[in-house]
């Protein structure tokens, strides 16, 4: 089977002649926080910078959100936004959970650390189509000067990748597997190089990221590390998008643990809220005002004075 997930990427960052508008259709994706809680505290990350509160999100209330949501025509939940949802032993019951409300595509992005074969398969049983490595570290050296933890984990990681593939082909499910990493310059593809080469029997798709700014968190200190950083979030390293029009406010939905839906795929400081989903329904939050506001300035393809100038300002003179 044929399994390409850069086709899926470039399809949620390229906007269509529907999306050109202050009030888009309901987007097809939408990332929930099920945890913002994260076991890596990872330098190029505004989440090791614990400007918010990291919980859990509450069941009753992700059970709510995922059939507001498809009954507002969503079609692919991603397990995932700011955290890092293997820490939690009920991810396998909230993937089960949203294929029972008939989403399509159910995906998940992960540090891998936590991704052991167990809850690997507990995933794939539940329905879970697509398991995405992020694996931002070259070597075990790179991975504890930047994830900051020790080590060894980084062979845990590596390993739990390979055996991720074991398990899928162990009992044919539908699921696929892939990794991104991120390009923090001109000499970090090539240490990727022989990491990519042993990983590749196991995954079926890798690609490459730019470095972002992160909403301008982020974007300084790897700025000071000698990173070359890009404003927004530009896609695929092979496919990048302009930063303004931004994509992320019109084509894809993110909720955090606490019911928040984000204007920003980066909003780790919550200046990105456009409405509380324990108060308003998805659409609502959608179309609010401050949501539309924004998109507004995207569309004359000027944000000066909105939360995005500086994030925008690496990628203009």
């Amino acid at each position: 089977m044929s399994r390409k997930i850069s086709d899926k990427v470039d399809a949620i960052t390229g906007m269509r002649k529907r999306h050109f508008t202050a009030t888009p259709p309901c987007p097809k994706a939408c990332k929930i926080e099920l945890t913002a809680r994260c076991n890596l505290k990872c330098s190029f990350c505004a989440t090791s910078k614990n400007l918010r509160a990291k919980r859990d999100m509450d069941w009753d209330f992700y059970c709510r959100l995922l059939r507001d949501y498809r009954e507002a025509g969503g079609k692919e939940v991603g397990m995932f936004f700011l955290g890092e949802s293997m820490v939690l032993p009920w991810l396998p019951k909230a993937i089960k959970e949203a294929k029972k409300v008939g989403f399509e595509y159910v995906f998940l992005t992960t540090n891998g650390v936590n991704a052991t074969p167990k809850k690997v398969r507990e995933c794939m049983e539940a329905g879970l189509n697509s398991l995405k490595y992020s694996l931002n570290y070259a070597d075990p050296e790179q991975f504890h000067e930047i994830a900051r933890v020790k080590k060894s984990l980084f062979k845990t990681l590596l390993e739990n990748i390979k055996e991720s593939r074991k398990v899928r082909d162990k009992y044919d499910f539908d699921c696929g597997l892939f990794a991104s990493y991120i390009s923090y310059d001109g000499e970090q593809g090539k240490r990727m190089k022989k990491l990519v080469k042993e990983l590749d029997p196991y995954l079926d798709e890798i690609y490459s990221l730019p470095l972002y700014s992160q909403a301008d968190l982020t974007g300084q200190d790897n700025q000071e590390q000698g990173w070359k950083v890009s404003g927004g979030n530009p896609g695929r390293l092979d496919n990048m998008r302009d930063p303004v029009p931004c994509w992320s406010l019109f084509t894809e939905a993110r909720i955090s643990w606490d019911g928040r839906m984000s204007m920003c795929c980066f909003d780790h400081d919550e200046r990105f809220n456009a409405g509380n989903l324990n108060e308003m329904s998805f659409m609502d939050a959608w179309h609010s005002k401050k949501f539309q506001a924004l998109r507004a300035e995207h569309l004359k393809k000027n944000v000066r004075g909105t939360a995005c100038e500086q994030c925008i300002s690496y990628d203009t003179p």
